[in-house]
């Protein structure tokens, strides 16, 4: 059986929800019943329990995965950028577009990072470089890089879980 997603990201609210769960259909409508009454202040009914199943979706179609940005840097301060990461984690929250980033460093070469960012698409993804919160916490990043960090936009021609 597949497994079921929703995603509050999908769903703007007052309150910046970015919360999303992941399992067997009964399972996941019961979690997010839950979340619903106890975070966003709804009543649970029928109606709320059918609205959620009726947005429910597979697990592999729930990342929407089309674009990926590919960005490596170069500079022995691997903890302030970290940080910034934090930071910017936390000055875009509910704005963002991006949904989901994984940082690697490179085995054989410690000061040498790759950051992959993902998008549901490439026009998601220059509205996300256009905030303003990413673009002062980018500006400081390339203050800690021994040279102008290199991007690379790429379209997701294959995306497999395994």
């Amino acid at each position: 059986m597949t497994r079921k997603v929703v995603d509050c990201r999908k769903y703007p609210s007052e309150i910046g929800c970015t919360l999303m769960l992941a399992g067997e259909e009964d399972e996941v409508v019961e979690a997010a019943a839950q979340h619903a009454v106890a975070v966003h202040r709804h009543e649970d009914t029928p109606e709320l329990r059918e609205t959620i199943r009726q947005l429910l979706v597979d697990e592999g179609a729930a990342d929407g995965m089309k674009f990926v940005q590919l960005i490596e840097f170069h500079t022995g301060k691997g903890a302030e950028l970290n940080h910034l990461l934090d930071e910017w984690e936390d000055a875009t929250g509910g704005k963002r577009t991006a949904t989901r980033a994984v940082l690697t460093r490179d085995h054989e070469r410690p000061d040498t990072y790759y950051e992959f960012v993902e998008f549901p698409s490439y026009e998601e993804a220059m509205r996300n470089s256009r905030l303003p919160e990413t673009d002062e916490i980018s500006g400081r990043m390339r203050a800690l890089c021994d040279e102008t960090p290199t991007f690379h936009n790429l379209d997701v021609v294959r995306s497999d879980t395994l």
